[in-house]
């Protein structure tokens, strides 16, 4: 089936005239990245907008949210007045699959437990016109590269990995809720307009390497914030060599360094994956428009002079990598791991081998790691750790049955989960006999933050290809290199693994019985909206306030957050994801995984009222009670990772006014300045250091508020001194009026009632 063709059509139609366009306003030969963009902007208004300064407005395609997201992200957009969406949307439902036991049993049981929250996300997808993907169809971001992406498309989705589609030429991004209002209400998407990173590959990919050590490597030299606000575009030889798949795993990992999004140029490789998942007019559409779907030729002949940075890569000297613990960028060449290991005392046991996830559950992933699990039974080994497979859609689960490589791992003790997030999110039931021994676990997964995955914080959690992680299952050792280690079988000989072998692409093609896709209501005008009156788990919103009109003044400090602090640290998931429709449930687990600079302690802040210690959710609530506002102080980075504006929200819902931080992650900023919170940063970032843990503080210059125009802090202290110092913000104009009106939603509602 090929949707959205008319759409497709549409845009390829138009492309060609906006580049030349765009080519002619610039005044230079263009990026892939300044092609989309700018042949993406709401109003022609035939202006250059300066990378990393200009706020612009976006006109996506479509809209793809998972149903933790979807569940705030409708339940906001079903009060701004509109009766159905005005672009392509569609809902996935893989991230409330709990893995415990095995596919059919977990998924039995999360269509028990989940019922009501999927039984609302498929009637209000009915009434609004949302395509929906039912519990089992597949993760996200797969299911997006098999049925929607398109070169030279843009969409933004619900989830901060959503740049998976970049994949197949989409600049595609991760948003919170709100944002995804704005684009499915028929509204301008604002984004400030990016710098761009070009990502020279030479060489080719071979044994042991693969797409994923391209971004390990990458994350190591750019770091968790080296993206922000950057699109990374790859080119070079080295790009054409590799899959449309294998595209897609680097660029949905490049949330991991903050980008906006990243994104390869249109090639033969996405051409033939088009056509294998059954979209071979999409691709012949793309191919009769071949070169607005690439980088102008001057690019790659000059890179510098078009990119804001350059990196380069030789693939053939590229080596396998393991980045961790802790986080994504602490990148390990595999020839240099086992020192690390040693040398930083870590746990040198991996205790569950776990592949798949949406950065790497393709068929080509698939297939190289069931070539390692095929000649481990054939030189009579089994596997050391836990094991875990994880497909990424029922199509890639079906075709991989029917190719008999589910028998491959089940074989040596491989354990197939559903076709869902689970582990990589934290809905994992581990099995484990001490849940503060120090243990170590290594995934394909993307992110490896400290209870990421268990919940666990005694858990090392690294990260590497689903092939390299599939050999060290047999190995059972963060040791063993299996580039160069050989290990004993049952028989007693010592054997070597062979590098994986494996297909791009099934050569029998993609089979599936029921791809899990229900088309919405023609007309849902008559299909009422599922949200039980006493339901735990789904709440109808009500506005946020309006900003009253004056400083904010006698705040008091709720926390001040030490070092990283994501939005896992902001809103947990794991068990919380069964709270995600529930505003007032859910915030409950407000900061409570961020360390308190004062006592280096987690949920543990002090309450000005009483002068006791008690988790930060029960402070807040209580200044909430007592009118009391507060602030919120963060270190660099602030909110980095998932895209969850539940991180924005229940501060907002619980009081806070304001979160000063020395710097925030892109995604977090924005999803704060739509639920109309002050997100400020320190002028001086050593300031960060004055804020004692009894401190009154206030906020002055709002009435003046304006884009460019810094804010004062002041702080008074218990002995009776005080500091005052500025700080900085990146409002524009419009952005202060959600401030003003109480949140980007309370705009909308206002628009649409006139």
């Amino acid at each position: 089936m090929v949707f959205d063709l008319e759409m497709i059509k549409r845009v390829y139609a138009e492309l060609p005239g906006k580049i030349n366009k765009t080519r002619s306003l610039l005044g230079h030969p263009l990026t892939l990245t300044e092609k989309i963009l700018y042949s993406h902007l709401f109003h022609s208004t035939g202006q250059a907008f300066p990378r990393g300064k200009s706020y612009v407005e976006f006109r996506p395609d479509r809209v793809a949210m998972q149903d933790a997201t979807a569940q705030m992200a409708l339940l906001q957009f079903m009060t701004c007045g509109r009766d159905r969406v005005a672009v392509p949307s569609t809902v996935h439902c893989d991230h409330l699959i709990q893995a415990k036991t095995g596919a059919s049993a977990d998924l039995a049981t999360a269509l028990d437990v989940n019922r009501e929250v999927y039984d609302f996300l498929s009637s209000i997808s009915n009434r609004y016109g949302l395509g929906f993907w039912q519990p089992g169809a597949g993760i996200i971001h797969q299911v997006v590269l098999e049925n929607y992406a398109f070169p030279g498309g843009m969409m933004v989705g619900t989830d901060s990995h959503t740049p998976n589609a970049g994949g197949l030429g989409m600049v595609a991004i991760g948003v919170g809720g709100a944002d995804a209002v704005d684009v499915m209400a028929g509204l301008p998407w604002e984004l400030k307009m990016p710098k761009i990173i070009g990502v020279k590959l030479t060489g080719k990919l071979g044994g042991w390497t693969s797409a994923k050590d391209v971004i390990l490597k990458v994350s190591g030299i750019l770091t968790v914030k080296g993206g922000t606000g950057s699109i990374l575009e790859y080119f070079g030889p080295g790009a054409e060599s590799i899959s449309a798949t294998g595209k897609g795993t680097i660029c949905n990992m490049g949330a991991e360094i903050g980008a906006t999004c990243s994104l390869f140029g249109f090639d033969q490789a996405m051409q033939v994956y088009l056509e294998a998942t059954g979209r071979k007019p999409v691709a012949d559409l793309a191919a009769g428009i071949r070169d607005g779907l690439r980088p102008d030729p001057e690019i790659a002949a000059d890179p510098g002079k078009y990119f804001d940075q350059v990196i380069e890569i030789d693939l053939d000297q590229l080596e396998p990598h393991i980045n961790g613990p802790y986080t994504p960028d602490l990148a390990w060449p595999i020839s240099r791991f086992a020192q690390a290991v040693k040398e930083n005392g870590w746990p040198d046991q991996i205790e569950v081998a776990l592949i798949g996830s949406c950065t790497n559950s393709s068929y080509e992933d698939i297939s190289r790691s069931a070539s390692i699990a095929r000649q481990a039974a054939q030189k009579h080994l089994k596997a050391k750790s836990g094991f875990t497979i994880t497909p990424g859609s029922e199509q890639v689960r079906f075709t991989i049955e029917r190719d008999g490589m589910l028998k491959d791992f089940e074989a040596v003790g491989g354990l197939v989960l559903a076709n869902a997030c689970g582990p990589c999110i934290g809905q994992w039931a581990r099995h484990i006999d001490d849940p503060k021994r120090k243990n170590t676990i290594l995934t394909s997964f993307n992110r490896n933050f400290a209870k990421r995955n268990d919940g666990l914080a005694s858990t090392h959690a690294f990260v590497a290809s689903p092939e390299l992680v599939t050999a060290m299952a047999f190995g059972g050792s963060l040791s063993f290199n299996p580039l160069r280690d050989s290990l004993t079988n049952s028989e007693g000989n010592p054997v070597r693994l062979d590098p994986p072998a494996g297909d791009q692409l099934p050569k029998k093609g993609f089979a599936v019985d029921d791809p899990g896709y229900h088309a919405p209501a023609k007309d849902g005008n008559r299909i009422e909206v599922i949200i039980p009156g006493n339901s735990e788990r789904l709440q109808r919103l009500e506005p946020f306030p309006a900003w009253e009109g004056t400083d904010l003044t006698g705040l008091r400090l709720l926390i001040k957050a030490k070092g990283k602090c994501t939005t896992d640290h902001i809103s947990m998931a794991g068990s919380w994801l069964r709270y995600r429709g529930h505003l007032d449930h859910i915030s409950d687990n407000l900061l409570i995984g961020a360390v308190n600079a004062f006592n280096d302690r987690t949920d543990s802040v002090k309450n000005a009222l009483t002068g006791a210690y008690e988790s930060v959710p029960k402070v807040q609530r209580a200044y909430k009670a007592a009118h009391q506002g507060s602030v919120v102080v963060g270190d660099e980075n602030y909110g980095e990772g998932s895209s969850r504006e539940h991180a924005a929200m229940e501060p907002r819902h619980l009081g806070v006014r304001a979160i000063l931080a020395r710097s925030f992650a892109r995604i977090h900023e924005t999803n704060l300045k739509k639920q109309g919170m002050l997100a400020l940063t320190f002028a001086d970032k050593g300031d960060y250091d004055k804020i004692l843990e009894d401190d009154t503080i206030d906020i002055t210059g709002l009435k003046q508020f304006a884009p460019g125009d810094p804010l004062t802090v002041v702080l008074h202290h218990k002995d009776g001194s005080s500091h005052s110092f500025e700080v900085n913000h990146t409002y524009n104009a419009q952005q202060i009026d959600w401030f003003r009106a109480g949140g980007a939603l309370n705009v909308i509602r206002a628009e649409f009632a006139r």
